[in-house]
């Protein structure tokens, strides 16, 4: 459903993601992990059509994103970091725009606004101007109109930030609840616990390459040796093998 094949992106002299092959199938929830600067921001601008490879190709549901980006976009939706709306429409007018833009019949389009505003708790401040929202209203609503269109594909970009507990556990069981009707998920994010919690399976970027791969159960077997002290046989925490690779002066730090 996505595949990075061969993906480079310099900006000048300066090596932000290198030779990046990855691919993620139908229904899986992947997260990428890294250090601020690692590349996951480069890495999903241009997964989302927002930078172009310097080498390498990425697609998404078989369509080149830079010979077909139209194509692609069809099958995408996107949450970026920063949620961004127009402060002068209302919620629900904002997601009647995002219809118009992928073309949905009005029909259709008036159901899933209604589906969306109601999985999101949306309705009490769903008519009001988007100028009036806090960070976590402006949220749950770039979460409703990434999904408005029924996406192959949700790329999400520390997709937590500033959701209350409640929303977070509506956005974690929506997750959950797509990526098992085939939905692909790729999200970065800093919190090692969300990944460990949502992801089937996880990616460690550092300077701009890929240095883990895998099942958070294959991350903690990095971890399954025993730790030389008074306990004896103590296994590394994952976020002890999370620092461990992302240190500069750890195994991990070679570019």
């Amino acid at each position: 459903m996505i595949a990075f094949e061969g993906v480079t992106r310099s900006y000048g002299e300066k090596l932000a993601v290198a030779g990046l092959d990855l691919t993620i199938p139908r229904g899986e929830l992947f997260a990428l992990l890294g250090p601020n600067g690692a590349g996951k921001t480069t890495t999903i601008k241009m997964l989302v059509g927002l930078l172009r490879p310097s080498r390498g190709t990425v697609h998404v549901a078989g369509h080149d994103l830079v010979r077909d980006p139209r194509a692609a976009h069809l099958h995408l939706g996107y949450v970026p970091d920063e949620p961004c709306l127009y402060e002068k429409l209302t919620g629900r007018e904002f997601l009647w725009f995002i219809a118009d833009m992928f073309g949905m019949p009005k029909a259709a389009a008036e159901k899933r606004i209604a589906a969306e505003i109601s999985n999101f708790e949306l309705g009490e401040f769903a008519d009001d101007l988007a100028e009036s929202y806090s960070l976590g209203m402006r949220q749950r609503l770039v979460f409703a109109s990434s999904l408005l269109h029924d996406p192959d594909v949700l790329v999400l970009d520390e997709p937590m930030v500033g959701l209350d507990p409640r929303s977070v556990r509506i956005v974690k069981d929506l997750l959950r609840e797509r990526t098992r009707g085939g939905m692909t998920v790729f999200m970065s994010t800093h919190t090692l616990a969300m990944a460990e919690e949502l992801a089937d399976r996880v990616g460690i970027m550092v300077r701009g390459r890929l240095q883990f791969l895998g099942t958070v159960i294959d991350l903690r077997a990095r971890g399954s040796g025993s730790v030389e002290g008074a306990g004896g046989g103590e296994s590394r925490s994952l976020e002890q093998l999370y620092l461990e690779i992302t240190s500069t002066d750890g195994p991990g730090s070679s570019p």
